[in-house]
Order: C-alpha cells, then structure tokens, then sequence
C-alpha cells in the first residue's frame, strides 16, 4: 500500500516540475557522490540493534557515466541476528544524445534471509531522461540480461533464530529488467528520490524501491528519512517475499 501510493506521488508530481530550468552540467572527470549511515539502538520491553550504510558514486567521462553502488545492513533483535545483508552494483552508460543512452551493468547481493544466500546479474539496454531540470529529474532503463540464484532452505526456531541452512542448487537463466530513477528538489535543501528496480525471470521476480526524503543542515550533511522494500516473488518455501526497512540516515555528499 505505501509502494503504490509513493508511485502515484511520482506520477503526479513529475509533470509539475517539468517545465524547471536545465541543470548545471554535472563535474566531469571526478568521482562525485554521496554516503549515508544509520544506527539505532532500543533498550526496554524489547531489545534491538540495527545498523545500515550505504555508499553511491558516479564518474562522468565526456559521453560515458560510471556509477558504483555499495550497500550493507545488520540487525540484530533480543540477541539474535534478524537481518544481514549487503550488495553491491556498477553500471556504466554511454550517452547518444542529452536524453538516450545505453548500459551495461553489473548487480550481486549476498543475503541471509531472504532465501538465496546470493543473486548476480549481468544487463544491458537503453535508458531514456523524461526529465532533466534543475528541480526534477525522471528517467527510465528497460533492458535484459542473465541471472544466476543461490536459493537455500533456511529454518528457524520460535524465537527468530536460524537452526540451519541447506544449499539447493543454483538456477540461472535470462531475465528482463526495468528501472526508475526520480528526484523531485522541493526546496533548495529538501528532496524526494525514488529508485525502482525490478528484475523478473522464470524462477523469481525481484522488485526493490527505496524511497527518501533527505534535508540538508549544511552544504555536505544531510538527514535523510527512507523507506525500502524488497519483494523475491518465489523464495524457497517458508521464506517471507517482503521485505520492509525504515531507516533514518546521516547523509555526506562529495
């Protein structure tokens, strides 16, 4: 319900804005980016700990883009370990004109709770900027490519703590990919970013989108407020298909 009325949001704000001034050309020749970090720490009728980072970079070349992803989260409630997770992915485009470009990328996320101890992906495909002001940026990837599974059997016992694991065999095979990328700049230290992947195969669909809302208190800090959900379609029996992560950041630009 959240994930649906975030996209309607979208849809509705992106024509507002599409009539912004055009964007400062990005810096070329220099990684530019940001990375954020979050920890939280409850005491009392419940215990928990949970710590989340992430870090996005991107170098631009003339016609070409590089951009790098790196991302891990750990949790751990009344002493046992509830979620653990990180990834990785890279991706590099080489622009045709202001607006159309094609890519290539790279995507492996290693989890130990969501049924596959890993997935990797190799795509490539075209990618199209709807938008491109200095205020709301909209851009769309369709593309396809090959993914290798790791699904395992994971038991756990009444209080949330896993007993064992068993590897099943790998499952590869071609997948479609499609993704949305949004920013929508409301104030000069207010904005709204959504990011939308979604990775469908004959043995599972992946859908992942983040959504944040992050304030800037200085020219490089920033808070930022995020909701994350990643849904595996068919996950090994007894496995949860949703995933669901609320996270309260400190962002630092570069």
């Amino acid at each position: 319900m959240k994930f649906a009325k975030a996209a309607v949001a979208l849809c509705c704000l992106a024509p507002v804005a599409a009539f912004a001034d055009d964007p400062p050309p990005p810096p070329q020749d220099v990684w530019t980016g940001k990375g954020q970090a979050g920890y939280t720490d409850s005491k009392g009728n419940s215990d928990g700990k949970s710590a989340n980072a992430a870090l996005d970079a991107g170098y631009l070349d003339g016609p070409w883009t590089h951009a790098v992803h790196l991302g891990g989260l750990y949790a751990v409630s009344g002493q046992v370990v509830s979620a653990e997770r990180w990834d990785t992915k890279w991706q590099t485009d080489y622009a045709f004109t202001k607006e159309f470009y094609v890519f290539g990328g790279l995507r492996y996320e290693h989890d130990l709770f969501s049924g596959f101890q890993y997935q990797a992906t190799v795509t490539s495909g075209v990618g199209y900027k709807l938008i491109d002001t200095s205020s709301t940026t909209l851009e769309v990837q369709v593309g396809v490519g090959y993914r290798e599974l790791r699904p395992e059997d994971v038991v756990t016992a009444s209080n949330g703590q896993v007993t064992s694991r068993t590897l099943l065999p790998s499952e590869n095979g071609v997948v479609e990919t499609f993704g949305l990328n949004y920013s929508q700049a409301f104030t000069k230290t207010t904005t709204l970013t959504d990011k939308l992947l979604v990775e469908t195969g004959s043995n599972d669909t992946l859908i992942t989108n983040t959504l944040a809302v992050a304030v800037k208190v200085s020219t490089k800090l920033a808070l930022s407020v995020g909701y994350n959900i990643q849904d595996n379609t068919s996950p090994p029996g007894g496995v949860k298909k949703l995933d669901e992560l609320e996270t309260i950041n400190l962002v630092y630009s570069f």
